[in-house]
């Protein structure tokens, strides 16, 4: 049997993604509680997600949107990456949030440190698998931000971020402007 070097790259690619997640998922977590969750896009979901992208650019006044969209494209998959919004139960003892307790958050639509803290250690477990396995990969916000748009990850999932995958001659995350 042969395989050629855009299958071999493609397999990588996804196996890649698959550890990814599993990284954003063993990943440490404030107080060991895990409100994380993942997917991955390829064909038609990576390419609506650059559509939206292409959409929100304007909408936004974020130029770099449009700019992002194309290395979306250019990438053979996006692993997403988001959290929901939950208190931990701290409380009086916490105050990261800027408020008096976590009821106080929760009724004032705050969001608890603690959410945004496990989302960057998962992001960074996720990309150093990648960087690991050397696929060519960037963390964007705008793709997740697009990804937030569309509801990609579900309605409870407030913050997401995205990490564009290619396996290529040239990584398309390099030379941007």
């Amino acid at each position: 049997m042969r395989y050629d070097s855009k299958e071999l790259e493609e397999r990588a690619v996804m196996d890649t993604a698959a550890r990814m997640c599993a990284a954003a998922r063993t990943a440490p977590k404030t107080r060991g509680i895990d409100f994380i969750r993942t997917c991955v896009l390829t064909g038609e979901e990576k390419e609506a997600l650059a559509a939206e992208m292409d959409r929100l650019a304007p909408v936004l006044d974020y130029p770099f949107f449009t700019r992002d969209a194309g290395n979306i494209r250019a990438s053979q998959a996006v692993v997403l990456i988001g959290t929901t919004y939950q208190q931990r139960g701290l409380n009086e003892g916490c105050k990261y949030c800027n408020h008096t307790n976590c009821e106080e958050c929760a009724q004032q639509n705050g969001v608890c440190a603690y959410d945004n803290m496990d989302l960057g250690i998962a992001v960074g477990s996720a990309a150093a698998v990648a960087a690991d396995c050397r696929i060519d990969n960037r963390v964007m916000f705008s793709a997740g931000r697009a990804a937030l748009s569309l509801g990609t990850m579900g309605g409870d999932v407030k913050v997401i971020l995205a990490i564009p995958l290619s396996a290529g001659g040239k990584s398309p995350y390099f030379d941007r402007k």
